[in-house]
């Protein structure tokens, strides 16, 4: 297809991106620290560190890596949630040669044991707190290769007294870290005091080696590995810095409230940002709203990211308005669509548009970004980032024209090498012409701005016609009782499927009957749910994107 989303870039934003301006990460991470050697790199709980101190610290736990023997590429986990040794583990980790595998704090015993034997991660680093679920998949005996392990408390980089306070009430007072055994672990601060003894060996590395194993949600139920190059994540590094350098002041600070194990965080705020010399304050536990809001209050902030329900959240706390918005530049949100009710909302409390971007794991993230200068939502998700092609397809592969929905499907430098040990699931989703099939449902207006109709797999069939959930859940989020929803499809006898919502309600009095008339009001009969269910909670991801698939495996069918 025709580059016509060209003619609609923000000036200063290239069409093109210099891949080769650095060879790695490990080259962009080392020109950043030597730049911006002064400023702070990243805060958490009160405690922040220069980019010189980064430097330091990730050069002696790559040290202390290189010391256990382990070779170039050898896999290393990473499991912790925002804290100041995640960015140090992460960049440690690259600089010594090897791979990162994020792993999701929360993850269950046997969600650990298969991420951890499908990489073969030889190393993990992990927070304490979830230490006794990796002693539970060691006991197994299944981590054949899995050979060296460090333990870090929260506080482990806070600095004494705070740090002893805040270890001590997570051990003693809390319990918020069950009795774990693991002979032979080293602890975090003492594996970086062994690096600086040892000294760390500069290693070449180049755009093919694998910067991170990144896993993602399968066909079969089973997470795999998205391949993540050094060349695609630098490629998306330089794309989003292209995109947002035009409106950006030179120096900031950037909030990270959803975790850096994810891939919206992790390039969006830990690399993007790097890159450009801003502040990363590190949110460790979004879900607490009352405290994120009183961070907020402390550190004045010139951007933030996120995901439609954590904006929702902290629209809905009556601290957050009182804020002062005045250095807020950009508000960015992804990993889910965002609802119009959302974002006329932040618009109104904070000044700032909330501007929605699109990407997916397998690319890095970022596939396309509305323009910061936008005035106001516009329900696309923006347009293709520089050096990147995107087209709707048919089943067939066939390309559809303009305004016809489709499979979107995309190719660019951001995108994966493959699925780890996958080669068909890797054959499913890159055709042989290089364009990754995304699994979204979507059109591509004359203006060339992309709009998600839904996902693939999410959409619902009644009596023959495609009812797509997003639309569903925008509808119904425009109703002033109502805090959050989620549209699923159910078996039905006579439509084949049927809609229902799960609603929590901001309105306690809110009835299914008050839904469904505001439903037959703003929808075709078809698209009126059948069936209304009423939580005090949905099921979400790690970063609050909400579970369909759970709430469609559900038995539970009262109204």
């Amino acid at each position: 297809m025709e580059k016509i989303w060209l003619k609609n870039y923000p000036a200063g934003v290239p069409a093109e991106i210099d891949v080769d301006e650095f060879k790695s990460i490990n080259a962009l991470f080392e020109h950043c620290v030597r730049s911006f050697r002064d400023r702070v790199a990243y805060i958490n709980m009160g405690k922040s560190i220069t980019y010189g101190e980064l430097d330091g610290y990730a050069r002696d736990f790559a040290a202390y890596l290189q010391s256990l023997g382990l070779t170039k590429g050898a896999r290393v986990a990473v499991m912790m949630p925002n804290l100041l040794q995640d960015p140090v583990c992460i960049f440690g980790i690259l600089r010594g040669g090897y791979t990162v595998v994020n792993c999701n704090p929360l993850y269950t015993v046997r969600e650990l044991e298969h991420q951890l034997k499908d990489s073969g991660a030889e190393a993990i680093v992990i927070v304490e707190n979830f230490a006794s679920v990796l002693q539970e998949c060691i006991a197994h005996g299944a981590l054949t290769s899995l050979k060296h392990i460090v333990v870090t408390g929260l506080g482990d980089m806070l600095g004494f007294p705070k740090r002893a306070i805040v270890n001590f009430v997570v051990r003693h007072v809390k319990r918020m870290a069950p009795a774990w055994h693991l002979p032979g672990a080293a602890r975090f601060n003492d594996a970086l005091a062994r690096g600086a003894r040892h000294g760390f060996t500069p290693v070449d590395v180049g755009h093919e080696d694998v910067a991170f194993l990144q896993y993602t949600g399968g066909t079969t139920g089973v997470a795999r590995g998205a391949m993540l190059t050094h060349r695609n994540i630098v490629a998306n590094l330089q794309q989003a810095h292209a995109w947002i350098k035009p409106f950006l002041p030179e120096q900031g600070t950037i909030v990270t409230a959803l975790p850096l194990y994810h891939i919206f965080a992790l390039t969006a705020n830990c690399l993007t940002f790097l890159k450009v010399g801003w502040s990363n304050l590190l949110i460790t536990n979004p879900r607490d709203i009352p405290g994120f809001v009183k961070e907020l209050r402390r550190h004045p902030f010139d951007g933030i990211t996120g995901v439609n329900t954590l904006f929702n959240a902290l629209l809905n706390n009556p601290d957050f308005a009182r804020l002062d918005f005045s250095r807020l530049r950009i508000s960015l949100g992804g990993g889910m669509a965002v609802q119009k009710a959302v974002a006329d909302k932040w618009q109104q409390v904070t000044g700032v548009p909330l501007v929605e971007a699109y990407g997916l794991t397998e690319t890095s993230p970022a596939v396309t970004i509305n323009p910061l200068n936008l005035k106001a939502y516009n329900g696309a998700i923006g347009l293709p980032v520089s050096s990147t092609e995107v087209t709707i397809r048919d089943d067939a592969g066939n390309d559809l024209p303009l305004g016809a929905a489709g499979e979107l499907c995309v190719r660019g430098p951001q995108v994966m090498r493959g699925y780890y040990n996958r080669p068909d699931e890797t054959a499913e989703v890159i055709m042989p012409d290089g364009f990754l099939r995304t699994g979204d449902i979507g059109m591509i207006d004359e203006g060339g701005f992309v709009r998600i109709v839904d996902r693939k797999k999410d959409m619902i069939l009644v009596s023959g016609f495609n009812v797509y959930p997003n639309e569903i859940e925008a509808v119904i989020a425009m109703h002033p009782g109502v805090l959050e929803v989620a549209a699923v499809g159910v078996p039905d006898e006579k439509s084949g499927e049927a809609v229902k919502v799960f609603i929590i309600k901001k309105d306690p009095a809110l009835t299914a009957e008050a839904v469904i008339a505001y439903c037959k009001k703003n929808l075709t009969g078809y698209k009126v749910p059948r069936l209304i269910e009423f939580h005090t909670e949905l099921p979400k991801t790690n970063v609050g994107k909400i579970l369909r698939r759970a709430l469609r495996d559900e038995k539970a069918d009262g109204k």
